[in-house]
């Protein structure tokens, strides 16, 4: 085997080392809690040396912090599927629930990333602190800029807020009650296809409340 070679196979088993501590680690943080699971037995569980935990997330903080956000892309990623200023409402209403609804994608990682997430809003760390703030708050802020635009406003005011979070809250149905939907209706949560439905059905819904607040508006300033 050529240096290249050697190099090619050292990257292959690393990044499929740092991928079984991190699914690991979700799933024994999920269980256990972050005080509760150590980094021994997340190490072991995940067939790896101890060290490697220090080598690819720095400490216990750094892994839990790595599983916590597995399945969130960038604030900044997720903003650009929604807030382009040549969209249309109905377009940046399908981008706002793609991004959203993309974790229900993941199957059972999706789950498990959720009984994590739950935890963390059970026995706190500080981790959804700082989820609230520099990632769930400027997603909110400028969903609420796209609506107000929509509206007619030059600045969203609690009202456009308050819908932004109602709007929002018919996707957090889905991640956080997911399976309510799939005890009584299996086959609407039944792979990516009926994801790509919900997106379409709930930018329909949430059309109807923008249009409810237009009104709303126009009969309040008449």
């Amino acid at each position: 085997m050529n240096d290249k070679a050697r190099t090619k196979k050292s990257r292959s088993d690393g990044e499929q080392s740092r991928e079984r501590l991190l699914i690991t680690a979700i799933r024994l943080f999920a269980e256990q809690g972050y005080s509760r699971a150590s980094t021994r037995e997340i190490a072991l569980a995940a067939g790896v040396n101890v060290a490697a935990i220090s080598y690819y997330f720095g400490d216990k903080a750094g892994l839990y912090r790595a599983a916590f956000t597995a399945l969130s892309p960038s604030p900044a990623d997720n903003i650009a599927m929604f807030d382009q200023p040549h969209f249309t409402l109905r377009e940046s209403l399908q981008g706002f629930f793609n991004q959203m609804l993309a974790p229900l994608k993941e199957g059972d990682m999706m789950e498990t990333c959720m009984r994590l997430w739950f935890r963390e809003m059970l026995e706190p760390t500080g981790i959804w602190a700082s989820e609230i703030e520099n990632g769930i708050r400027p997603e909110h802020e400028a969903f609420s800029r796209v609506l107000a635009r929509h509206l007619g406003q030059d600045k969203p005011d609690d009202e456009t807020h308050r819908l932004a979070f109602s709007i929002a809250s018919m996707a957090l149905m889905l991640m956080m009650a997911g399976d309510v939907v799939k005890t009584i209706k299996p086959q609407l949560m039944a792979g990516p296809e009926a994801i790509a439905t919900w997106t379409e059905r709930l930018s329909d819904y949430a059309t109807a409340l923008v249009d409810a607040e237009k009104i709303r508006i126009k009969e309040k300033t008449a």
